[in-house]
């Protein structure tokens, strides 16, 4: 039984990444943060492999998925140092999350939630095929949204990465202590004995 609520608790877990990620994934999509979404796709794929090892008993899927979940904690904790501007990051150089191939910044930035957004026009800021933009009124900072997914993504890989050790500990106990059918121990196996094929004639004496 506690088997199962392990495997069913990693499950909804998993569950919980991935509905997550796909979520990030849209809103990373429509902000053109290549590296993010190169990392959710990775993480979308490790999560669907834990998942798959979950149902499938392989407690080496398993390994992998914590070990990638110590990987995604590590990824997550740098996105809100970086927003947070921690140490020498800055969000000047927020355009690393495109690979520098884009000016776009974060989709929260311009659609947050009473965010009200207000074009400058004829402003020599604005290189070509851009315009420069002034945003106000938002009752979150799009900073402050990012944290807050990433935060989230933390919170659930910790406990994804807990929950897949024991799970995976539960399928190689198991797996270590598997008899075969008709094995030594269960049955008190008792080796073959050897059988003569020396035949014992009768002796006839002449009398």
């Amino acid at each position: 039984m506690g088997k199962c609520d392990g495997r069913c608790t990693l499950l909804v877990i998993c569950s919980l990444q991935l509905v997550a990620a796909l979520q990030r994934q849209v809103f990373d999509f429509l902000g053109y943060q290549w590296a993010p979404i190169l990392a959710n796709f990775l993480h979308i794929m490790a999560v669907i492999l834990g998942m798959f090892g979950t149902v499938q008993f392989r407690f080496r899927y398993l390994i992998f998925y914590a070990v990638w979940l110590v990987l995604w904690v590590g990824w997550n904790s740098f996105i809100i140092c970086f927003y947070l501007e921690v140490g020498n990051l800055s969000q000047d150089r927020d355009f690393l999350m495109t690979f520098n191939t884009s000016l776009h910044r974060s989709w929260w930035m311009e659609h947050g939630p009473g965010c009200l957004v207000t074009p400058v026009l004829d402003s020599r800021m604005a290189p070509d095929d851009h315009h420069v933009i002034t945003v106000s009124g938002c009752l979150l900072d799009y900073q402050y949204i990012e944290v807050l997914s990433s935060a989230i993504q933390i919170l659930l890989a910790l406990f994804g990465f807990v929950y897949a050790c024991y799970v995976s500990k539960v399928f190689q106990d198991d797996e270590d202590s598997f008899d075969f059918i008709g094995g030594f121990d269960s049955y008190g196996y008792q080796p073959p004995q050897k059988s003569s094929h020396l035949q014992l004639q009768p002796l006839y004496t002449a009398g």
